[in-house]
């Protein structure tokens, strides 16, 4: 278990004081968290692109035979239990092989389907029979499994499914309904599908190829994604197994939204690594592409998009290594039988996990469209992987609840946790509201750059805090209903959490002597600097629409005050990233 302090409550860091001790940064990983990474993309690299033209072709024998090697690997494994086949690792491995996985998308996609939305909910729910049963065949590779929740008429909606389980006389159930979607359709063997017993009892099943009356349809005509498997699941009175019921009878809702609480993470994950692939082929096409006698790489404009590619990128490597060990962590201090750790850690990083979702779909869908910008008109055509990049990032922010829903859930339950007393915002927001109305602290003045973005980040938090109170304050119970005010309080937590987690990044390899220290500075000043104007931007508008006459001129100066901070030459700073980035060339930069 680790030494550092642990969180008490997801959420919480809004309102603490963190250290650059008490997260875990990429550079702290251990060797066999790196082992396990250089297996992975190595794996990425050898043997799954070479089959890429087959798998775009529907080949779905040569994704069996990628499933069944990357079980041979042990990359399938990780979360499960060793007398069960497994590896046991901690969630930080988990994150750090959906991450390699990314730089294909479309066989991270096979492969997260089976990791995350289907070994998870066996390890979590299942019973014992269950798991013996399944869970070694899936750590193999032998089974391929996918998760079969969306229907056409139920997406976000996820309790308004209407496919039917009913009960027959020897106990078993008739499943019929249709499911939309789902990943690993056309080749999977067992599938965790979520039906109403009785038209009312949301409930979780696990469903057999080969059981009567299951059927796949047709392949869906995507945008992208073309060598992943995406179709229908058609259940017309499935016979299913009383003995196959996943969780108890009633309780479906446990079983899918634990399970995509984990699944966000690992897409937070899997877009960070196809983020950084795409950032890799456009920095070696920059050095690569001459215009007006010269490298594209050594135009001002060109080395301002890798910097901020690079920025973004540095962000959520930052904040999803900080989640996992949160969630890691918590895992080791709870109570219980290891599932139940798992789920209620799980559950307790539901806002973080939901985090990792949003910035990590819409940092992925940033880098890949600078990448084809950066290729020109190169990137518009098949020849070169930019163009599939691009279409193959648009669904993650779909995939795993879309990111308005998950915007809604990351202000919403912050907004409960709050009202339940759970991580003491309502308090820290009276405090807040007397210290913004007290007599105005003079400046810092001269001070290190990470010590002023240190308390710019301070700001951050307290502007999303003030936001959130008084959204609470004006609505009460009546905020879930506010989703414009709810979305726009979201952005600004997502930022406030991205720019602490890139801060204590930085500060924790200048305390360490870094070798690239200077370079995680610039990052995280920049990053930081970034923030602070969404905040601004996003703080007003949420206040605007919150307050009206003395207490909008009130609240508006606070927000001045909160977010108050020096001036920084963001332009020098994204050179230097910039200079570092094309010193790696095509292989990506590395800050070890």
């Amino acid at each position: 278990m680790s030494t550092m302090a642990i969180a008490h409550k997801g959420g919480a860091w809004l309102i603490e004081e963190a250290a650059p001790g008490d997260v875990l940064t990429p550079e702290r990983f251990t060797d066999e968290h790196r082992l396990i990474a250089r297996t992975a993309a190595d794996f990425v690299r050898q043997e799954v692109a070479p089959m890429r033209e087959a798998l775009e072709g529907k080949d779905w024998d040569v994704a069996r035979r990628l499933v069944r090697r990357a079980g041979e690997l042990g990359l399938l494994a990780t979360d499960v239990p060793e007398d069960l086949g497994g590896l046991a690792l901690d969630k930080i491995s988990s994150v750090v092989v959906a991450s390699e996985m990314g730089a294909d998308s479309a066989f991270a996609t096979t492969f997260g389907a089976i990791t995350g939305l289907a070994i998870l909910p066996l390890i979590a729910f299942g019973t014992p029979e269950q798991q013996q049963r399944y869970l070694p065949r899936l750590a193999s590779g032998e089974l391929v499994g996918a998760y079969c929740l969306s229907e056409s008429g139920s997406g976000s909606d996820a309790l308004g499914a209407r496919t039917r389980a009913t009960r027959l006389a020897d106990g078993s159930f008739s499943l019929s309904g249709e499911k939309m979607w789902i990943t690993n359709a056309g080749f999977a063997d067992l599938y965790i599908v979520f039906a109403k017993v009785d038209g009312e009892a949301f409930t979780a099943f696990i469903v057999e190829r080969g059981f009567p009356g299951v059927s796949i349809g047709e392949e869906e005509h995507k945008m992208g994604l073309q060598a992943s498997s995406t179709a229908p699941v058609i259940l017309q009175d499935a016979r299913v197994p009383a003995a196959n019921v996943l969780g108890e009878i009633g309780r479906g809702h446990k079983v899918a939204f634990n399970v995509l609480n984990y699944g966000r993470l690992k897409l937070g994950a899997a877009t960070a690594g196809g983020a950084r692939a795409a950032l890799a082929e456009a920095t070696a096409y920059a050095l690569e592409r001459r215009q007006f006698g010269q490298a594209i790489a050594t135009f001002g404009a060109i080395r301002s998009k890798l910097a901020t590619m690079a920025v973004r990128i540095y962000v959520l490597e930052s904040l999803l290594a900080r989640t996992a060990d949160l969630i890691d962590r918590a895992i080791d201090a709870g109570e219980g039988a290891p599932a139940a750790r798992l789920l209620a850690a799980l559950e307790q990083y539901a806002i973080e996990a939901s985090i990792a979702k949003v910035a990590g779909s819409e940092t992925a869908d940033y880098v890949v469209d600078e990448n084809v910008q950066i290729h020109g008109g190169n990137g518009f055509v098949r020849d070169y992987p930019a163009e599939r990049r691009y279409r193959d990032a648009r669904v993650n922010r779909i995939f795993e609840g879309t990111n308005e829903i998950n915007r809604l859930l990351i202000a919403g339950l912050l907004a409960r946790r709050a009202a339940k007393g759970e991580i003491g915002l309502i308090a820290a927001a009276t405090r807040l509201a007397d210290e913004v109305t007290g007599p105005l602290m003079g400046d810092a003045g001269d001070e290190a750059p990470l010590a002023a973005a240190r308390r710019t980040v301070t700001g951050l938090k307290k502007a999303a805090l003030l936001v959130l109170g008084t959204a609470m304050q004006r609505f009460g119970e009546r905020l879930g209903d506010e989703q414009e005010i709810l979305v726009l309080t979201a952005d600004l937590v997502i930022d406030a959490f991205g720019a602490e987690s890139a801060l204590l990044r930085a500060e924790r390899a200048r305390i360490d002597g870094a070798r690239h220290a200077d370079v995680h500075e610039a990052i995280a000043c920049t990053a930081i600097a970034d923030a602070a104007f969404r905040v601004e931007m996003g703080a007003r508008e949420a206040v605007a629409a919150l307050t009206d006459g003395d207490a909008r001129r009130v609240t508006l100066s606070a927000l001045r005050r909160l977010i108050k901070s020096a001036a920084v030459d963001t332009v020098a700073l994204r050179r230097t990233i910039a200079a570092h980035v094309l010193t790696a060339g095509g292989a990506g930069f590395d800050l070890r």
